[in-house]
Protein backbone atom coordinates (compact mmCIF):
# COMPACT_ATOMS: atom_id res chain seq x y z
CA UNK A 1 0.00 0.00 0.00
CA UNK A 2 1.56 4.05 -0.94
CA UNK A 3 -0.15 6.29 1.42
CA UNK A 4 0.38 9.95 -0.25
CA UNK A 5 -0.34 11.97 3.17
CA UNK A 6 1.77 11.39 6.37
CA UNK A 7 0.48 8.29 8.54
CA UNK A 8 -1.33 9.82 11.65
CA UNK A 9 -3.24 6.69 13.29
CA UNK A 10 -2.08 3.34 14.51
CA UNK A 11 -2.29 1.30 11.08
CA UNK A 12 -1.26 4.68 9.02
CA UNK A 13 -5.06 5.92 9.17
CA UNK A 14 -6.48 9.35 10.83
CA UNK A 15 -7.00 8.72 14.69
CA UNK A 16 -10.49 8.91 15.00
CA UNK A 17 -10.43 8.56 18.98
CA UNK A 18 -11.28 12.77 19.72
CA UNK A 19 -14.88 11.21 18.21
CA UNK A 20 -15.97 7.92 18.47
CA UNK A 21 -18.97 7.97 16.95
CA UNK A 22 -17.52 9.96 13.64
CA UNK A 23 -17.37 7.28 10.58
CA UNK A 24 -14.40 5.83 8.46
CA UNK A 25 -15.68 6.04 4.86
CA UNK A 26 -13.30 4.54 2.04
CA UNK A 27 -14.03 5.45 -1.24
CA UNK A 28 -12.82 3.94 -4.86
CA UNK A 29 -11.19 6.41 -6.70
CA UNK A 30 -10.22 6.04 -11.02
CA UNK A 31 -11.13 9.38 -12.08
CA UNK A 32 -13.83 8.44 -14.13
CA UNK A 33 -17.16 10.47 -13.69
CA UNK A 34 -18.79 7.72 -11.75
CA UNK A 35 -15.86 7.77 -9.53
CA UNK A 36 -16.09 11.47 -8.54
CA UNK A 37 -19.82 10.85 -8.40
CA UNK A 38 -18.92 8.28 -5.06
CA UNK A 39 -16.37 10.51 -4.05
CA UNK A 40 -18.90 13.36 -3.48
CA UNK A 41 -21.25 11.33 -2.11
CA UNK A 42 -19.11 9.60 0.45
CA UNK A 43 -17.46 13.69 0.91
CA UNK A 44 -21.02 14.11 1.89
CA UNK A 45 -21.61 11.19 4.66
CA UNK A 46 -18.48 11.78 5.92
CA UNK A 47 -19.51 15.67 6.62
CA UNK A 48 -22.93 14.56 7.95
CA UNK A 49 -20.77 12.13 10.11
CA UNK A 50 -18.27 13.98 11.42
CA UNK A 51 -15.96 11.41 10.21
CA UNK A 52 -13.23 11.53 7.48
CA UNK A 53 -12.23 9.94 3.96
CA UNK A 54 -9.78 7.48 2.84
CA UNK A 55 -10.16 7.71 -1.28
CA UNK A 56 -8.14 4.66 -2.67
CA UNK A 57 -7.12 5.08 -6.30
CA UNK A 58 -5.91 1.36 -7.24
CA UNK A 59 -3.26 0.95 -10.35
CA UNK A 60 -3.50 -2.71 -11.95
CA UNK A 61 -0.60 -5.04 -12.08
CA UNK A 62 -1.02 -5.53 -15.96
CA UNK A 63 -1.04 -1.92 -17.04
CA UNK A 64 -0.80 -1.88 -20.39
CA UNK A 65 2.44 -0.27 -21.82
CA UNK A 66 3.04 1.41 -25.42
CA UNK A 67 7.13 0.25 -25.66
CA UNK A 68 7.41 -3.84 -24.69
CA UNK A 69 9.11 -3.95 -21.25
CA UNK A 70 8.91 -0.04 -20.48
CA UNK A 71 7.81 -0.76 -17.03
CA UNK A 72 9.36 2.60 -15.62
CA UNK A 73 7.05 4.74 -18.21
CA UNK A 74 3.89 2.76 -17.35
CA UNK A 75 4.87 3.83 -13.54
CA UNK A 76 5.33 7.66 -14.09
CA UNK A 77 1.89 7.70 -15.63
CA UNK A 78 0.38 6.08 -12.73
CA UNK A 79 2.16 8.23 -10.08
CA UNK A 80 1.13 11.24 -12.89
CA UNK A 81 -2.41 10.52 -12.57
CA UNK A 82 -2.30 9.63 -8.87
CA UNK A 83 -1.28 13.05 -8.42
CA UNK A 84 -3.83 14.39 -10.46
CA UNK A 85 -6.54 12.22 -8.34
CA UNK A 86 -4.91 13.78 -5.05
CA UNK A 87 -4.95 16.90 -6.08
CA UNK A 88 -8.52 17.04 -6.50
CA UNK A 89 -9.70 15.34 -4.25
CA UNK A 90 -7.90 17.02 -1.45
CA UNK A 91 -9.41 19.96 -3.06
CA UNK A 92 -13.34 18.84 -3.15
CA UNK A 93 -12.89 17.65 0.51
CA UNK A 94 -11.24 20.85 1.91
CA UNK A 95 -14.37 21.88 -0.01
CA UNK A 96 -16.57 19.78 1.85
CA UNK A 97 -14.67 20.46 4.91
CA UNK A 98 -14.00 16.75 5.72
CA UNK A 99 -10.86 14.47 6.22
CA UNK A 100 -8.80 13.21 3.52
CA UNK A 101 -6.57 10.40 3.67
CA UNK A 102 -5.57 9.81 -0.22
CA UNK A 103 -3.85 6.22 -1.13
CA UNK A 104 -2.41 4.51 -4.24
CA UNK A 105 -3.01 0.39 -4.31
CA UNK A 106 -1.20 -2.19 -6.59
CA UNK A 107 -3.10 -5.08 -7.72
CA UNK A 108 -7.06 -6.02 -7.64
CA UNK A 109 -9.09 -3.20 -7.14
CA UNK A 110 -12.04 -5.00 -5.11
CA UNK A 111 -9.26 -6.41 -3.02
CA UNK A 112 -7.15 -3.45 -2.92
CA UNK A 113 -10.01 -1.59 -1.54
CA UNK A 114 -11.03 -4.28 1.27
CA UNK A 115 -7.93 -4.61 2.32
CA UNK A 116 -7.61 -0.75 3.16
CA UNK A 117 -11.06 -0.85 4.47
CA UNK A 118 -10.13 -3.54 7.07
CA UNK A 119 -7.21 -2.22 7.59
CA UNK A 120 -8.81 1.64 8.50
CA UNK A 121 -12.20 -0.09 10.58
CA UNK A 122 -13.54 1.67 7.83
CA UNK A 123 -17.15 1.88 8.35
CA UNK A 124 -18.40 2.11 5.19
CA UNK A 125 -16.88 1.04 1.35
CA UNK A 126 -18.21 4.22 -1.47
CA UNK A 127 -17.92 2.83 -4.89
CA UNK A 128 -19.25 4.15 -8.28
CA UNK A 129 -21.16 1.71 -10.68
CA UNK A 130 -19.60 1.33 -14.00
CA UNK A 131 -20.69 2.62 -17.10
CA UNK A 132 -18.87 -0.13 -19.23
CA UNK A 133 -21.15 -2.55 -20.93
CA UNK A 134 -18.31 -5.31 -20.48
CA UNK A 135 -18.42 -4.69 -16.66
CA UNK A 136 -22.08 -5.74 -16.88
CA UNK A 137 -21.40 -8.84 -18.43
CA UNK A 138 -18.42 -9.97 -16.70
CA UNK A 139 -18.71 -8.34 -13.48
CA UNK A 140 -18.03 -5.20 -11.95
CA UNK A 141 -15.88 -3.56 -9.05
CA UNK A 142 -19.52 -2.40 -8.18
CA UNK A 143 -20.87 -5.78 -8.24
CA UNK A 144 -18.24 -8.03 -6.50
CA UNK A 145 -18.12 -5.51 -3.58
CA UNK A 146 -22.10 -5.32 -3.05
CA UNK A 147 -22.02 -9.09 -3.03
CA UNK A 148 -19.78 -9.16 -0.17
CA UNK A 149 -21.15 -9.44 3.52
CA UNK A 150 -18.86 -8.60 5.34
CA UNK A 151 -18.69 -4.98 5.26
CA UNK A 152 -21.56 -2.06 4.34
CA UNK A 153 -20.76 -0.85 0.44
CA UNK A 154 -22.41 2.06 -1.26
CA UNK A 155 -22.47 1.71 -4.91
CA UNK A 156 -23.06 5.40 -6.75
CA UNK A 157 -25.37 5.46 -9.24
CA UNK A 158 -24.62 8.34 -11.53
Amino acid sequence: MTQDLEPQGSRGFPDQAADPTAQVIVVGLDGSPASWDAFCWAAGQAARARGSLIAVYVTSMLTPVPVSGDFAYAEQAAQEIAAELKAEAEQRAAEAGVQLTFVRELGDTVHALIRVARSANADLLVIGRSAKMLHHLVGSASRRLASRQDAPVVVVVP
